[in-house]
């Protein structure tokens, strides 16, 4: 195993996914990579205040700053990139948007003019594990990344925006934290991941379209699976399995996670579907990942400890 350091550049950092990008690293299975990502907006340095603009790494900018494609060897379509994420340090200082902007959302809430903006500052303590912002509240942090993804086709270039059933990308699932692995079906040669969108914290749902956005240093380690549990965007994770649906209809989304999470427990245990479902309907929690995203964004969440193995006597 190897070990590798990247940071966030104008030679390593894109604002879409594309395969026919040159890759910035390649790395071999098992390689760990320590990362270092920008925010979303690619901010090169604090906010003066609330709400205000920065310079960005990247001037126009078309979706979230990423670092990569990183090739990861030999990978190809039909295996599966499991991505550990080892260690996930935010940088000291985060931002937070809402409202101001005209989505059916921000109409719902009477928050779609520019006026009603309620933009957060936040001062980010990683060793505390806590952010505090300009009102004087403060949250504990659980940092993750809200984009891990691959180019969804071959060819062309790919809006980072919306998360997808195909290559995954924005996922933003609040529990990716350290410990977890996200398992993509890898849809190019060479899988071609781009990383990015450091999160200090996020309730699920992600509801104002941002978490506290920040730059983040990730170690996570690279593996190849031929087989895996589950078909689709799955994770393991601390909290416990999860398996995702993605879909512009939250009816579609829901039902890809939990049809992935039946097809889980069947497996684990040696049941039927039928079977799994009702333990589903016992033991797991339909979440809705993220709301800001033009998809919907849902995750099914099995506990590692809700079933309890069946009694061998």
């Amino acid at each position: 195993m190897t070990s590798h350091r990247i940071d966030a550049s104008l030679d390593t950092a894109a604002d879409v996914f594309d395969a026919e990008r040159t890759p910035v690293l390649r790395v071999e299975p098992g390689d760990t990579l320590r990362v270092r990502t920008l925010s979303a907006a690619g901010y090169t340095e604090r906010p003066s205040h609330p709400g205000a603009h920065a310079p960005t790494l990247i001037d126009p900018r078309r979706g979230h700053c990423l670092v990569g494609p990183i090739a990861v060897a030999g990978a190809r379509p039909g295996q599966v990139l499991a991505v550990r994420f080892d260690d996930l340090v935010p940088d000291g200082w985060g931002y937070t948007a809402s409202g101001g902007v005209d989505t059916e959302l921000n109409r719902a809430l009477g928050l779609a003019d520019p006026a009603s903006r309620g933009p957060l500052l936040w001062d980010v303590d990683p060793v505390a594990g806590t952010a505090r912002n300009q009102l004087g509240l403060g949250v504990r942090t659980a940092p993750f990344l809200g984009v891990v993804g691959l180019p969804p086709e071959p060819t062309g270039e790919h809006s980072t925006i919306p998360p997808r059933p195909v290559g995954g990308g924005n996922v933003d699932c609040r529990e990716l934290v350290a410990g977890a692995t996200l398992f993509l079906p890898v849809t190019v040669p060479e899988a071609l991941l781009s990383v990015g969108d450091g999160h200090a914290a996020q309730g699920d749902g992600e509801v104002s379209g941002t978490a506290v956005e920040c730059g983040m240093t990730t170690t996570m380690t690279l593996t190849l699976l031929d087989d895996a549990p589950v078909a689709g965007i799955h994770a393991d994770t601390p909290a416990g399995r999860i398996t995702f649906g993605f879909d512009a209809d939250l009816n579609a989304a829901t039902t890809t996670a939990l049809d992935r999470m039946v097809d889980w427990i069947a497996g684990l245990h040696g049941i039927t579907r039928a079977e799994a479902l009702a333990m589903a309907s016992v033991a797991v929690s339909m979440r809705v990942t993220q709301v800001a995203n033009r998809t919907w964004g849902v995750h099914a969440l099995l506990p590692h400890d809700a079933i309890l193995a069946a009694d061998a006597s």
